[in-house]
């Protein structure tokens, strides 16, 4: 069968260099989402490990803030 044409009569046809930016654009989007999830993750380590050390009674569980030099 036959599908119904649009009622301009165009056809659209995608074209190699439209693909390629679609495919650079999902890319990054991908890229944007897994960076994400990766600095999430590593986030919610170092807060788990922050509150292990907190419930143990440790202190200076924090890394040292180096204040700058005047």
């Amino acid at each position: 069968m036959n599908e119904p044409e649009p009622p301009n009569g165009d056809k659209y046809v995608e074209t190699a260099r439209e693909r390629r930016i679609a495919n650079v654009v999902l890319l990054l989007f991908l890229v944007l989402i897994v960076g994400g999830g990766i600095w999430l993750a590593n986030a919610m380590f170092d807060q788990r490990r922050l509150d292990d050390c907190m419930a143990q009674g440790g202190r200076n569980c924090a890394p040292p803030v180096e204040a700058p030099a005047r």
